[in-house]
């Protein structure tokens, strides 16, 4: 027997001992990064990285649950990405519906869509739409951790997306711009974006190595705390997911104070 497949698992029940509850995020953001460099580096089709990534969302989801996590937000494709190559987009996108249809159908999880979905192509929009109506009517009545995917999602344009719909409801009301306008308030637009009603992220991990958000929960993540982690998505483990919370317990956070 391998030394490592003993000294693994004592590893990470420490870590999970070191976990304070009392400090665990009601919310956590990821951003799901690094799955077409996983498949580079074996010499296979990006398809097969996006479609480990996908596979590694219910371990994520569940390791959550378990530790009393309320909100996970999980960045699944950017606007930005949008713009890559058809074949590649197509293949993405059906993997993508065929995960999130998958949470749907869990019935331990409350799915809400988070994106722009008219940026999508009818039939993948259709899907989101439809698991996200499936899953609603599966747990009505029910309480259990939500979980955001972020489809065709860009911060600025969720910002855009809120501003809009306020002064269209605004609009409805016989208001003109102007009244609309003055009436405006930080509250008013946290009020419109996809993430209505939930509490903004504690802490927001990002894996792959990157340093940056590259607009992940723009206007939430105004006193996140973040994490940085250096392994693709795929190979993303509940070791790893464990010292990203061991690391947020012991910050201190001052929320701007």
């Amino acid at each position: 027997m391998a030394l490592s497949s003993v000294l693994y698992p004592l590893y990470e029940h420490r870590l999970a001992r070191e976990i304070d509850a009392a400090r665990v995020p009601r919310h956590i953001g990821v951003i799901l990064d690094g799955n077409r460099r996983w498949a580079r580096a074996l010499g296979t089709p990006a398809s097969h990285g996006h479609q480990k990534g996908a596979d590694k969302i219910s371990d994520l989801l569940a390791w959550s649950a378990d530790l009393g996590v309320e909100v996970v937000t999980l960045w699944m494709l950017s606007t930005d990405n949008l713009a890559r190559s058809e074949a590649e987009l197509t293949e993405l996108l059906t993997i993508i519906c065929a995960a999130v249809d998958k949470i749907a159908d869990d019935g331990r999880w409350r799915l809400r869509v988070a994106g722009a979905l008219d940026l999508l192509p009818e039939a993948e929009a259709q899907c989101l739409a439809d698991a996200e109506a499936r899953n609603r009517d599966l747990l009505t009545g029910k309480k259990t951790m939500v979980v955001n995917v972020a489809v065709g999602y860009g911060g600025r344009h969720e910002i855009t997306d809120a501003v809009r719909s306020f002064l269209r409801e605004q609009a409805a009301a016989g208001k003109s711009i102007d009244e609309a306008a003055e009436k405006l308030s930080v509250e008013d637009i946290t009020a419109h974006l996809y993430t209505a009603g939930l509490p903004d992220p504690d802490l927001v991990i990002r894996t792959s190595g990157e340093q940056r958000l590259g607009g992940f929960l723009l206007w939430q993540s105004v006193h996140s705390e973040y994490y940085f982690c250096e392994a693709y998505w795929p190979d993303f483990r509940r070791v790893d997911f464990l010292r990203a919370l061991r690391d947020y317990g012991q910050r201190e956070r001052r929320m701007g104070r």
